[in-house]
C-alpha cells in the first residue's frame, strides 16, 4: 500500500493554540492552498519518521524541538495518508527549505479556516481540532501491579519497576485512541507512575517519572493529577479500577481508564 505522511505541529499561546502551516507553492498539487508539511514514505519508513523527515525538508523543523503527542490514518484500497501531531517543547521558528512552499508559519488555529486550505486537510480539520493536547497517565502502580495474580506479592519492588518499563515502552508505541476516550487513532501519553510501600525509590525511565508516596498511594496519586491540571492542553487519565480514587480525580477533569490498558 502506498503511504504518506504530515506533521501538524501545535503551541499553546495567549489566544489559545497556533499550529504550523506550509502556502503551497503553486506548481505543487492544489497549489496556492495552505497545508501541512508532509510527503510519500519512503520504503518501510514509519509514519512518525516520514512525517518528521517531511518537515525538516520542507519547514526547518528541528526533530529536538517536538514532541509526537497522537496520530490520525486516513485509509483508502491502496493509499493511506497518517497526520502526526506534535507539540512544541522548545522554541523553533518555522521557515521555507525547499521549492514546495511560499511560507510556512505559526498561525491562530481560530484564523485558519479564514485561508483557502488544502481540501483534504479542510475536511481533517475538524477532528484534527480536538486532538491538540497531551495525554497524561497517572498510573496507580499498587492497584495496577495487583490487579494480576502473577506472584508480585513476593516482590512488590520488582514488579513494579517491570510496570515501568512496560509503561517505557508503551510511550513509544502508544495508546488506542477509542481506548483511553479520545479521537484519532494512536496517543503517545507521558506517563506518571506513583508508587508506594515496598515499590517506593524505583528509578524514572524515559517517558515514565516516577511519583514516590510520603503516605497514602491514593492521595499521592490525587496530589499528581491536580499537579497536572493546570497545564494547557492536557488530558488526564488515571490507570486504576478505585472507583473511590475514580471520583477523587474526577473532579481535576481526569477519566479512570483499566489497568489492563497498562499491565505488562
Amino acid at each position: 500500500m502506498f503511504g504518506a505522511a504530515g506533521l501538524l505541529v501545535w503551541r499553546s499561546s495567549g489566544n489559545g493554540h497556533q499550529v504550523v502551516l506550509q502556502h503551497r507553492a503553486d506548481w505543487t498539487h492544489h497549489g496556492g492552498t495552505w497545508g501541512i508539511p508532509g510527503g510519500a514514505l519512503s520504503g518501510t519508513e514509519s509514519s512518525i519518521d516520514g512525517a518528521l523527515r517531511e518537515a525538516v525538508e520542507e519547514a526547518g523543523l528541528v526533530t529536538s524541538a517536538v514532541q509526537v503527542r497522537a496520530d490520525r490514518t486516513l485509509v483508502h484500497p491502496n493509499w493511506s495518508y497518517t497526520t502526526v501531531v506534535a507539540e512544541a517543547i522548545a522554541p523553533w521558528q518555522p521557515a521555507v527549505t525547499d521549492a514546495e512552499s511560499h511560507e510556512v508559519r505559526w498561525i491562530d488555529l481560530a484564523e485558519v479556516e479564514q485561508l483557502p486550505l488544502l481540501p483534504a486537510f479542510a475536511a481533517a480539520l475538524p477532528e484534527l481540532r480536538t486532538m491538540l493536547g497531551r495525554l497524561v497517565v497517572v498510573v496507580d502502580a499498587a492497584n495496577v501491579v495487583g490487579s494480576r495474580p502473577d506472584g508480585w506479592w513476593s516482590d512488590r519492588r520488582g514488579a513494579t519497576a517491570g510496570l515501568r518499563d512496560h509503561l517505557a515502552e508503551l510511550a513509544g508505541t502508544g495508546l488506542p485512541a477509542d481506548a483511553v476516550g479520545l479521537p484519532g487513532g494512536t496517543w503517545y501519553p507521558e506517563f506518571v507512575l506513583v508508587t508506594e510501600g515496598a515499590a517506593r525509590g524505583i528509578e524514572p525511565a524515559e517517558g515514565v517519572r516516577v511519583v514516590t508516596a510520603a503516605g497514602s498511594g491514593d492521595d499521592a496519586v490525587v496530589a499528581a493529577v491536580a499537579e497536572q491540571a493546570d497545564a494547557p492542553g492536557t488530558l488526564l487519565r488515571v490507570a486504576t479500577a478505585d472507583r473511590e480514587l475514580g471520583s477523587r480525580v474526577a473532579s481535576f477533569g481526569a477519566e479512570m481508564i483499566s489497568p489492563r490498558l497498562v499491565r505488562h
